[in-house]
């Protein structure tokens, strides 16, 4: 049986019922992987539409003579990563390959102003050229907001409370291996939801009304 709400999951208590009783369920495993269904359902949202939530900015250091810097903890990827000398003026550097920055800059001793940067590993960049004294490092890059499953509230849960219900029932109901046509609703439901997020995202947040005119539906 499909249940009907209104819902609001201004919490994970709330959320954690409302799973609960559309799968209508008191089984302990199933109760108790309840936060995993959730967290996947987060994943997969955040992976299929950029908001201004996944995004962070963060300031550090490039130290002379050391072509590596550490990446945040919580970095997924980036958007941008930018030199500031002591002049307050931004250089934007390029990204490359490891490979490239290797055979562009061979000779680490060689200094100047970082042009260009790579993924080294998880946790680091290196860049090139090696620089030649410090500069500020700034750093606008994706990084997954905190879950609702150990916050109290989220901006998705407060939002597009039914997006993240329906993304963490259909998790759920994978794992109670249901039914073909109970699955395909829910991932129905979910598409649905996710397509008014992603006009949000992907659409009213990278446009103004000054530059592209307001919204409008053609007349008949």
């Amino acid at each position: 049986m499909l249940l009907t709400y209104t819902v609001g999951v201004s919490s994970p208590t709330n959320l954690w019922q409302l799973v609960q009783d559309y799968a209508e369920t008191n089984e302990p495993t199933f109760l108790a992987d309840i936060p995993t269904f959730v967290q996947a359902a987060e994943t997969r949202i955040y992976e299929t539409v950029d908001l201004p939530i996944l995004r962070k900015n963060v300031t550090g250091n490039f130290s002379t003579s050391n072509k590596y810097l550490t990446t945040p903890t919580d970095w997924i990827s980036t958007y941008s990563l930018a030199v500031v000398d002591g002049t307050g003026t931004y250089t934007f550097l390029i990204n490359k390959d490891v490979n490239y920055i290797r055979e562009a800059y061979p000779d680490p001793t060689v200094t100047g102003l970082p042009q260009h940067y790579g993924v080294f590993d998880s946790n680091t960049f290196v860049v090139g050229p090696t620089p030649d004294q410090s500069y500020v490092a700034e750093l606008h890059y994706k990084a997954y907001p905190v879950s609702i499953v150990t916050a109290t509230t989220t901006w998705l849960g407060n939002n597009f409370g039914e997006l993240l219900l329906y993304g963490a029932l259909r998790e759920a109901y994978t794992f109670q291996k249901g039914e073909a046509d109970m699955m395909a609703k829910y991932e129905a439901l979910y598409m649905e939801q996710l397509a008014l997020l992603k006009q949000v995202g992907d659409g009213a947040e990278r446009r103004d009304a000054y530059r592209s005119g307001q919204a409008r539906v053609p007349v008949q």
